[in-house]
């Protein structure tokens, strides 16, 4: 179990690339700080230097070398990467191996042995391969594009923290097929090859089709290829499969065979590219009117139900595209990884929860599969739309102060329109060198004269902006729209919290247990009834709601409750939720009069929650309900 939690804890501060103190290390991990301290120095055990995890007064982080510590050392004989082999094994001989045989090499018990081919069984579980066994021997039964489904399962796991590594791949495939260093040279050319038949690539998903290519690469050179198929009459495929298998010869030393080309064109086309001016010309790809119908009703019940701007013509077809090839995808079991999940989630918990609602609606229209990671891509296409929007209503108002000649605030005022007018809109030019501060009643003022005594809105900067000035306005722009924000936040708050409806110690209990001993309060003041108990638990199926490392905010999609109202649980530590631990669960039952409650709450309070001093502060001095709120207000406020 430790090296298993020394994986864990390494994974979790390469996620974080931040310093965290070793009680709040332990309390996302479920264990002691000691035993943190323990791990520590295990990993740095594993690599040259022990530098794999830098320690500091501010806590622990990711060292220089902390990938390399991942699969080393004592990792390579955990009961993991023991499973990963035995896998791999039975992958590369269709004959089986013998089960005597392989403790043997594996250094293992026989009764060792039995036991990780039960976990192998389970893992097994739900795909199109089997394991088979008579006597001594056991083999996998599935056919090859089952089988590479499984390899490219395995690579996966051995990058669970982070994306696709060299020497991750080498120990899931078979180097003397693939060699590690032709991987890289392989994806420039592929992404130069792809620009110029005229697609847009997707950066974020092609290291996972890239899995795909070298899976097929390896397979192709043991003899293993697709069957061939029927020729394909899409230009596209054909394009994009002759590039593919150009390079692949190029860089890998094998030919693909019809097969191959056609199915590894096909996940090209549907995960990481987009179709440009060129590509349409040549190749234009139709979109099911089916599935677009679907989109665009999902769009506007979205848009009403969040108070949003989404309804676009060009923004429903960019969508409807993606759910189509996420369609094809779903027929294929082809899942695409999307290593911003995490960050979405956390950073922008609106625009995620709206894309849930989108990707729940889809999937009773046309079932459209709910993995978290295509969640996440949708997600990437709802911002899209609303970054415009969202930024106009972010822009402050802003007076420049600036005595002297017409053409150095001429000048001035060019300078920050230009650097600067995504942020602020500057709509008053102040020319006096004793202007009557009091009267400037703009968001912002920036000065280039000095100001007797402090005012947090008056930013110094000099008649010919620098970069220096540039960056203090920034700052300046961000701490004013924060503040805004946060007193909203804690007017809300006001009315939502209640003392009845506060419980701690939250019990580790799981979460369907907890999001019911919540919502139990909320129901004994009639505020839901149990049809919203169950909604806000088939939410937390789709997509776990722990939108930070310390906070979950279970809910359902639908704003039925009476009034807006928010049960808070406290937990002793941290409790199980999702794949991690969480501090603090916020069960939060919204009315369709408050959807613009829905908002401010939903979004600032994950925010408040992702500060780990504010959390630590709010989770040490809540002794009851009053205190707890006390602090939370005082966190909000600053």
């Amino acid at each position: 179990m430790s090296r298993q939690r020394q994986d864990q804890l390494l994974a979790l501060l390469l996620r974080q690339d931040s310093w965290s103190t070793a009680a709040n290390l332990a309390d996302q991990l479920g264990v002691t700080p000691r035993s943190i301290r323990t791990y520590v120095a295990a990993l740095n055990a594993r690599v040259a230097g022990g530098d794999a995890v830098e320690s500091g007064s501010a806590g622990y982080r990711a060292g220089a070398h902390a990938h390399d510590a991942v699969g080393t050392g004592e990792h390579a004989h955990t009961p993991r990467a023991r499973l990963h082999r035995i896998l791999r094994a039975l992958v590369d001989d269709s004959d089986g191996i013998d089960v005597y045989d392989t403790a043997l090499a594996l250094q293992v018990s026989e009764t060792t042995l039995e036991n990780d081919l039960v976990r192998v069984r389970a893992l097994l579980d739900g795909t199109a391969v089997r394991l088979e066994r008579e006597r001594d021997v056991v083999r996998l039964s599935g056919d090859e594009q089952s089988l590479r489904r499984l390899l490219s399962r395995l690579a996966q796991d051995e990058m669970d923290a982070g994306p696709l590594r060299a020497d991750a791949l080498q120990r899931a495939l078979a180097p003397e097929a693939v060699p590690a260093r032709a991987v890289g040279p392989f994806k420039s050319a592929l992404v130069g090859e792809l620009g110029a038949l005229g697609y847009y690539v997707n950066e974020l998903a092609i290291s996972d089709v890239l899995l795909h290519i070298t899976i097929a690469a390896e397979r192709v050179a043991g003899g293993r290829a697709l069957e061939g198929r029927s020729s394909t009459d899409d230009d596209a495929v054909a394009g994009v499969g002759s590039a593919i298998a150009r390079l692949a010869e190029q860089h890998f030393g094998v030919t693909l065979g019809d097969g191959d080309r056609e199915h590894l064109a096909n996940l090209v086309l549907t995960r990481v590219v987009t179709p440009g001016d060129g590509a349409r010309e040549r190749a234009p790809r139709s979109t099911d009117p089916q599935v677009v119908r679907a989109v665009r009703a999902e769009i506007e019940q979205a848009a009403h139900d969040y108070q949003v701007d989404l309804v676009d013509d060009a923004f429903a077809l960019r969508l409807a595209l993606h759910v189509q090839n996420l369609l094809h995808r779903s027929r294929e079991q082809a899942w695409t990884r999307n290593p911003l999940t995490r960050s979405l989630k956390s950073s922008y918990p609106m625009i995620f929860e709206v894309a849930v609602s989108i990707a729940s609606g889809l999937h009773d229209r046309l079932g459209v599969p709910l993995q978290e990671d295509e969640i996440a891509y949708i997600a990437m296409h709802v911002g899209g739309r609303l970054e415009r929007s969202r930024a106009a209503d972010a822009i402050l108002t802003a007076t420049i102060v600036c005595p002297g000649y017409q053409e150095l605030q001429e000048l001035l005022r060019s300078s920050v329109d230009q650097s600067l007018g995504r942020l602020i809109e500057v709509v008053r030019v102040v020319t006096s060198v004793d202007p009557d501060w009091s009267e400037l009643d703009t968001d912002l003022v920036l000065s280039t004269i000095p100001l007797a005594g402090a005012d947090d809105r008056i930013v110094r900067i000099q008649p010919f902006l620098g970069e220096a000035d540039v960056e203090r306005v920034q700052q300046a722009a961000a701490r004013i729209r924060r503040a805004r924000r946060l007193r909203r936040l804690r007017a809300e708050l006001q009315r939502y919290f209640s003392a009845d409806a506060y419980l701690a110690p939250l019990p580790d209990i799981g979460e369907e247990q907890i999001i019911r001993r919540l919502g139990g309060m909320l129901t004994a003041s009639g505020l839901i009834d149990e049809d919203y108990i169950e909604n806000t638990i088939a939410r937390e199926h789709m997509s776990s709601t722990a939108f930070t490392d310390a906070l979950a905010v279970p809910h359902a999609l639908q704003m039925s409750a009476q009034r807006t109202a928010i049960a808070i649980g406290m937990a002793d530590g941290s409790v199980a939720w999702g794949s991690g631990r969480v501090q603090v669960v916020a069960l939060a039952a919204f009315s369709d009069s408050d959807r613009d409650a829905f908002q401010t709450v939903f979004e600032q309070l994950v925010e408040v929650f992702s500060e780990r001093d504010s959390v630590q502060r709010i989770m040490r001095r809540s002794a009851d309900f009053e205190s707890f709120l006390d602090e939370l207000v005082a966190v909000i406020d600053g």
